[in-house]
């Protein structure tokens, strides 16, 4: 005998000696509704009612798709070389009808197509720049702390860096930046 069987036929047998369903579930480690289905099982068909059951459904569900959708999809897959989500689009302004991603994902793959890859390089960018020191001046404020903001000026010549400190960002201390960054901007010059 199975041992599932057995353990089944514990439960039962220890409830018909006993009668009570909270003391069995509790020494056992079962729920109630456990107990209660092995018992009715046991009453109707005996030892054969404790053996599992089939949990395979009795009917399945139909299928979304058929063969026709199925083409449908092949052939725009292969005619037009559309990914999933071009596909959709195209099924529902063309055919009126609406697929999911996910079903479309799985037809191509059932079907084994290989899926559409891209590369696309990154285009080689010419970096615009300045070739005299001074000529074009990246400013930039940024606070840091409570009180405490930082004025950046970067040239793009050279990369020179001014940083400067202030307690507040005003036009004051923007155009009293500037003049220091004008200060600096002759030995910039210079050691250029």
């Amino acid at each position: 005998m199975d041992r599932e069987i057995q353990q089944r036929l514990h439960w039962v047998e220890l409830y018909s000696q006993c009668k009570d369903a909270g003391l069995v579930c509790r020494r056992c480690g079962i729920s109630l509704p456990t107990l209660r289905k092995w018992w009715c099982r046991y009453q109707e068909a005996g030892l054969a009612g404790l053996q599992s059951l089939s949990q395979r459904p009795h009917h399945l569900p139909a299928t979304k798709v058929g063969e026709v959708e199925e083409a449908l999809i092949l052939d725009l897959r292969r005619l037009r070389n559309l990914g999933a989500r071009r596909i959709q689009s195209e099924l529902l302004r063309q055919n009126n009808l609406s697929l999911g991603l996910a079903t479309i994902h799985k037809i191509l793959q059932r079907n084994q197509v290989a899926p559409i890859v891209i590369c696309r390089r990154k285009k080689d960018y010419t970096r615009y720049e300045k070739s005299t020191p001074g000529d074009r001046v990246q400013l930039d404020t940024c606070k840091i702390a409570p009180g405490l903001i930082q004025y950046t000026s970067v040239d793009d010549c050279t990369k020179y860096r001014v940083l400067r400190l202030y307690n507040r960002r005003t036009a004051s201390n923007t155009l009293d930046f500037k003049d220091v960054y004008e200060s600096h901007k002759q030995f910039i010059i210079r050691s250029f």
